[in-house]
């Protein structure tokens, strides 16, 4: 069972990443409606707000209580930011131990609330285009990938508002093979979103997720496993170095224009904050 400490501290962590994954996915989704479709656009706008809203409170409650291994990790945004953000509301939140502690449960009862809706959400849009009522610029994959993604989220709330340790802490092969899958389903969408022209990127893209999908079935075939074999966890940290290299470059390539694409920046940066998180928690491992 989890102590205060670490109940206050690993939700907020937790939060801090995953919060601001959702509010992207809710801009992603808003931007890939047509006009015509103007209800899905205002309902993926409302959820952008609430989770804009909801970091603003995580972060409020964060200050002195976040890692300094988290803010360094480049998996919420860079440090310099995060201060920034502090900066505007450190004056008007302060809390003592106790009330922290009731604040925070109450954050991931909130937190388990929105993630339900949005994942409803998604449900309906995959649905929708898969029957082909509605369309949108975004991949049937990314859709299942992003509602994927929620759900993991919704099930490391649930087990801290359990006190009980996440999945990262209690089943690494689990962790593993998830994050396997979704840096090789990131590699994916980088290659089809790339111009054609962009020969030399397409093929770099296409050997991670080549290489990610190898990790994946070896990450999935020891699934029983207690922990990792030490080559799958070398590999896994070997390529997730080669993709967070593959991501800054091209996340600084399409910010300066030098890179054709899809691809808008928001989209880069939020797929490398996804493997800087991955590669923390492989180095946790």
């Amino acid at each position: 069972m989890l102590s205060n400490a670490e109940f206050i501290r690993q939700s907020l962590e937790l939060h801090l990443f995953f919060a601001r994954i959702m509010k992207e996915h809710s801009f992603f989704l808003q931007v890939g409606f047509p006009q015509k479709n103007s209800n899905f656009i205002l309902q993926a706008d409302a959820f952008r707000k609430e989770f804009d809203n909801f970091l603003l409170e995580v972060i409020r409650l964060s200050q002195g209580i976040v890692s300094e291994n988290v803010l360094h990790s480049g998996e919420v945004v860079t440090p310099y930011t995060l201060k920034a953000e502090m900066a505007l509301v450190e004056n008007r939140w302060r809390m003592d131990k106790v009330n922290m502690e009731q604040s925070v449960f109450i954050i991931n009862q909130k937190a388990m609330e929105l993630i339900k809706a949005l994942m409803h959400f998604k449900s309906v849009v995959i649905s929708q285009v898969n029957s082909c009522t509605i369309i949108t610029t975004n991949y049937p994959s990314l859709l299942m990938h992003i509602l994927e993604e929620a759900k993991h989220y919704l099930l490391d709330v649930q087990r801290l508002q359990m006190r009980e340790e996440v999945t990262v802490h209690t089943e690494p092969i689990k962790e593993e093979d998830f994050w396997n899958d979704i840096m090789g389903e990131h590699a994916k969408f980088i290659r089809g979103m790339l111009d054609p022209s962009e020969e030399e990127l397409i093929k770099i893209a296409n050997n991670l997720a080549n290489k990610f999908d190898a990790l994946k079935k070896e990450s999935s075939s020891i699934m029983d496993k207690v922990v990792a074999t030490t080559k799958l966890l070398e590999d896994s940290i070997k390529a997730t170095m080669e993709i967070i290299k593959f991501k800054q470059q091209g996340t600084e390539g399409i910010l300066n224009c030098k890179i054709k694409s899809l691809i808008i920046p928001l989209l880069a940066d939020h797929t490398l904050r996804e493997a800087n998180h991955y590669m923390r928690v492989l180095k946790s491992f």
